[in-house]
């Protein structure tokens, strides 16, 4: 098996994601690449963090909840990903403590090498046993106490597998001061020093910066840092093209040459790309909800509408709407093409959801809602349609008059957070004829979910006969929504977004995108 390795350096937040995944990308014809992303936390998971603190938490299909990055490895690579693959230091520690207590090292004291990093390379190497390729990204910066055990583990696994076996990547940022107006590689250098006390040599840098880093400071890097390969990974419109400005600069050949590994140029995408980069008309897409402060919050979703629009050929552009504050619903809908009302949960911005989505339905306005967003969206019709006074969700008011929406059933002896959702992929039946039906093609559907609440059955009848269309369901659970006299009023208790990506964009979004362009040139 080969090995390759992504750190970062400086600090966080450069895209190592994207960056792994693009690698990924350029092997992912010719090889089984298994993506794996060691985090440093001690949640075992992401699931109960806050995705302003650290972007949106990713749901496999397996029902396993996982690090953003895990949605650029599936875009990229085109493949599904799996639970073992998300290897976090509480999950590490967790394992250590069980087998501790299991007397599993009775007699010996339990320390962190070799004990911890055992472990971490023994999760490495059974998540990727089928592989061809370990592809695996250290979260954080070098030189992060929370870090320290895998860049161990991964330095000693290189080792185990044999350095010609190996290839470690580098992300580093070299920031251009505006002040100076030149790139200065300092900071590059001494992230390179600390990998370097670790025990690590990096074979590639990734110089990460907001403009094009030229070949004097690519040589400078290079000399300083004994590395034979520098990249320039300054900032571009489009993600998708980053896996052609690596292979533009030789990285196809450097893993061609030390793992003997078969790359190619991702030409395949270049003709999707040109489409949007042409492109002339743009859409300017709403995004409601409360977690507006970090656009990864939705990281998902953006990439969804800019799939969407690279098939359609046209540019898109985000509103974000936060609904924390109070919301002129008709004055948003005037300033947007359509609108997108996300997952999420709580009862902060629950409001201006509400009177985003009456303000869609009333005026016209494309609309896709998304989990959360087609629970406030059966709120909201109930309330204004069905005269049903006080209708909520039992989430946010649980003496309402009229509980429309309400937990499942199987959520409602559960106290634990982490992990009890009801996660991963479920399929639904799509009724004909319906909007949902013909954006799909097909009679069942697949989409993965996360969420503890659902349209109560209890209305269910009442909600029909005044219009709303049930268009899947799974048994008696709501899995799609629509209106038929709207030019598109869909929602889905699904998340679409997450099984998007470049080749095949989610259906819903084609849709959305598409009734958008319509009312726009009409």
């Amino acid at each position: 098996m080969k090995v390759i390795v992504v750190t970062g350096g400086v600090l966080s937040g450069l895209g190592k994601g994207i960056a792994a995944a693009s690698i990924g990308q350029l092997l992912s014809k010719n090889h089984v690449v298994c993506p794996i992303k060691l985090d440093g936390y001690l949640n075992v998971d992401p699931g109960t963090m806050n995705p302003v603190e650290h972007g949106e938490v990713f749901v496999l299909a397996d029902g396993s909840e996982v690090d953003m990055d895990f949605g650029h490895y599936e875009r990229f690579l085109g493949i599904t990903c799996s639970r073992d693959s998300s290897i976090t230091m509480g999950k590490v520690y967790s394992l250590v403590h069980e087998r501790e207590r299991r007397g599993d090292y009775l007699g010996k004291t339990v320390q962190l090498i070799p004990h911890v990093t055992d472990v971490i390379k023994e999760l490495i190497l059974s998540a990727s046993a089928h592989a061809d390729v370990a592809l695996i990204e250290v979260g954080g910066t070098v030189g992060d106490i929370e870090n320290e055990m895998f860049i161990e583990a991964v330095r000693q696994l290189s080792q185990d597998v044999g350095r010609k076996n190996t290839l470690f990547v580098h992300l580093a940022y070299v920031p251009r001061p505006g002040w100076l107006g030149e790139h200065k590689t300092k900071p590059a250098q001494q992230s390179t020093q600390l990998l370097l006390q670790r025990g690590i040599i990096p074979d590639v840098i990734i110089a990460r910066s907001e403009t094009p880093v030229d070949d004097t400071i690519k040589q400078k890097i290079a000399r300083f840092c004994n590395c034979s390969l520098v990249i320039s990974g300054h900032d571009v419109r489009d993600v998708y093209t980053i896996p052609l400005n690596f292979a533009s600069q030789g990285i196809v050949e450097t893993i061609t040459s030390s793992l003997g590994l078969r790359a190619e140029h991702p030409d395949a995408w270049q003709s999707i790309l040109n489409q949007s980069v042409q492109a002339t008309e743009e859409l300017r897409i709403g995004i409601a909800g409360k977690y507006t402060a970090l656009e990864d919050s939705y990281a998902s979703v953006v990439e969804a509408c800019r799939h969407a629009a690279a098939h359609l050929g046209v540019r898109t552009s985000f509103v974000w709407i936060d609904t924390s504050h109070t919301i002129d619903g008709l004055k948003i809908a005037d300033a947007v093409d359509c609108v997108i009302v996300p997952g999420g949960f709580g009862g902060r911005g629950i409001d201006g959801k509400i009177e985003i989505i009456r303000a869609c339905r009333e005026n016209n306005i494309p609309f896709l809602g998304i989990c959360y967003g087609l629970q406030l969206a059966v709120v909201e019709f109930a309330r204004s349609i069905c005269g049903l006074t006080g209708a909520h969700t039992t989430e946010i008011d649980a003496n309402t008059p009229h509980p429309v929406v309400d937990i499942l059933e199987e959520q409602r002896e559960i106290t634990q957070k982490g992990g009890t959702m009801r996660l991963g992929e479920y399929e639904a039946q799509i009724i004909q004829p319906s909007i949902v039906h013909q954006l799909y093609g097909q009679d069942r559907v697949s989409e993965r979910h996360r969420h503890r609440y659902e349209v109560n059955p209890k209305y269910h009848d009442i909600l029909s006969s005044h219009g709303l269309v049930f268009s899947g369901m799974y048994n008696d659970l709501v899995e799609f929504i629509e209106l038929p006299n709207h030019p598109f009023f869909v929602a889905t208790q699904a998340h679409p977004e997450l099984k998007s990506n470049l080749d095949k964009p989610a259906p819903l979004f084609m849709g959305l995108l598409r009734a958008a362009l319509h009312q726009e040139r009409s």
